[in-house]
């Protein structure tokens, strides 16, 4: 197996900068701010020919009261799944009584640990480590994770003591892979689905809103086949974003939307559908995903208050027609095992190989239907169509005039496409190519007859406006 490295801590001692530095990666968010990160976050890591997996986990202090407890909580399963942890304590601000106590439960759980003191950069190496060594710990690596300072010989002497054989990269994606985004604004739900679907308290769990931070990437298999949940921050408005960390939050959702096949659009059903609900179902829907509505927390609805709801929703999101609607409890696990269905065939839609031939008859079909109309006198002509890509699927059409071709035949293009594809769950793209006309620059040269015929036509067309 491949060594399983933890970084653990109190807060904001560096154990995302350094997990960065591992990895060679900007995965984990960093800032000067203390509770940043709140989930274990995995990442794989190559030193020299050796992979290894590091995991970054939010801070200890040993006085968690509230959201801090599920974080500790967090932190202190990563200990357990660890084959060697590196226990980071900063050296600006000195030994105290949260590291004592770190370090007696890490020597209680019988595990290998390592000491490591970060932010040396701009001190004295030798007076730093000295007030860490009333801790009693033989292995102590003094760095400067920030710069890279002494990394390298840190992770090398670690390893060390793993044996050196050749393993596959098990956190790199296999291929079929599907990779899904649970988005949505903040408080809806997203992490308690999260571990609902996964079926373990794998990410952090709190009744306040932007509890989740980061994007987590998680790797399951269900049913043979491979998955990649990912985990998102709550997208609110701009105006009511302020601090920055919740900026780049929302930067890194917007970006795991973009990474995934599918994503599972979350709304809270005691709110209803509201205009950030519709903003973010516009970025997936620009984004080409294929899509999955879940409107959560459906317990204790009402059935007047559920009729209005379905209603409503089936009226604003008539853009949104071919996605999946489920009404789900993520706390109780009401309809969660029914979205994998729509996960899968969404996929499938988005991900499936299409031929000339069909989209060509597909085509031909709907024009003799319905004709695109008359532009300048002339019709607009499309011979034939080909497949250009995956997930969205996008339908290339070649024809003559058809930068001309209105929005409102387009759209019904693309419903014709989806129904006789049965492209359920993901939109489809179509996209306008016109054949250059080789003549289009080129002015006709007269010949001598030609133009003393033209001269003659132009002095008679004279003479008879003169009479």
């Amino acid at each position: 197996m491949l060594p399983v490295i933890a970084l653990v801590g109190r807060p904001n001692v560096g154990k995302s900068t350094l997990f960065n530095q591992l990895t060679r990666s900007r995965d984990a968010l960093v800032a000067d701010y203390p509770g940043l990160t709140r989930d274990r976050k995995y990442g794989e890591a190559n030193l020299e020919g050796r992979t290894f997996v590091v995991i970054d986990t939010g801070g200890i202090s040993g006085e968690e009261e509230g959201i801090d407890s599920h974080m500790a909580g967090q932190s202190l399963q990563a200990i357990e799944e660890a084959d060697a942890v590196l226990f980071m304590v900063d050296a600006r601000e000195g030994l105290n009584a949260a590291d004592e106590a770190l370090a007696a439960h890490l020597r209680q759980r019988n595990k290998q640990f390592h000491l490591v003191v970060n932010k040396i950069d701009g001190i004295d190496e030798t007076l730093a480590l000295s007030d860490f060594y009333r801790l009693g710990i033989d292995s102590m690596f003094g760095i400067a994770a920030s710069h890279g300072r002494g990394v390298r010989s840190m992770i090398g002497q670690v390893l060390a003591a793993f044996p050196d054989e050749p393993e596959p990269d098990l956190l790199e994606e296999q291929p079929g892979s599907i990779r899904v985004a649970v988005v949505g604004r903040p408080n809806v739900g997203k992490s308690t689905l999260v571990n609902r679907l996964l079926g373990e308290e794998r990410v952090v769990v709190y009744d306040q809103p932007g509890t989740t931070r980061d994007s987590i990437y998680i790797n399951y298999c269900r049913g043979e086949k491979d998955y990649t949940l990912i985990d998102t921050a709550g997208v609110r408005r701009r105006k009511n974003v302020r601090e920055v960390v919740e900026k780049f939050s929302i930067v890194k959702t917007l970006r795991a939307i973009d990474d995934a096949h599918v994503v599972v659009l979350v709304m809270d059903a005691h709110e209803g559908i509201v205009d950030q609900d519709l903003h973010l179902l516009g970025h997936c829907i620009e984004a080409g995903r294929g899509l999955v509505l879940a409107v959560n927390k459906w317990d204790g609805i009402e059935p007047e208050q559920r009729d209005w709801i379905r209603n409503e929703l089936g009226r604003r999101l008539v853009f949104a027609d071919y996605a999946d609607i489920h009404y789900i409890s993520a706390l109780h696990g009401t309809g969660v095992g029914h979205l994998y269905k729509s996960i899968d065939a969404a996929y499938r839609a988005a991900t499936r190989k299409l031929s000339t031939n069909q989209l060509t008859r597909i085509l031909e079909s709907a024009v003799a239907d319905h004709a695109p109309p008359m532009v300048n006198g002339r019709r607009i002509k499309l011979r034939y169509a080909h497949a250009g890509g995956q997930n969205p699927p996008l339908i290339i059409i070649h024809g003559n005039q058809t930068g001309k071709v209105p929005p409102s035949y387009q759209r019904y293009l693309e419903k014709i496409y989806r129904r006789e594809l049965e492209l359920h769950g993901t939109p489809v793209r179509i996209e306008f190519r016109t054949a250059e006309n080789p003549y289009a620059d080129k002015r006709n040269k007269l010949t001598q007859r030609q133009v003393q015929r033209k001269r003659r036509m132009m002095a008679h067309v004279k003479k008879s406006k003169k009479k």
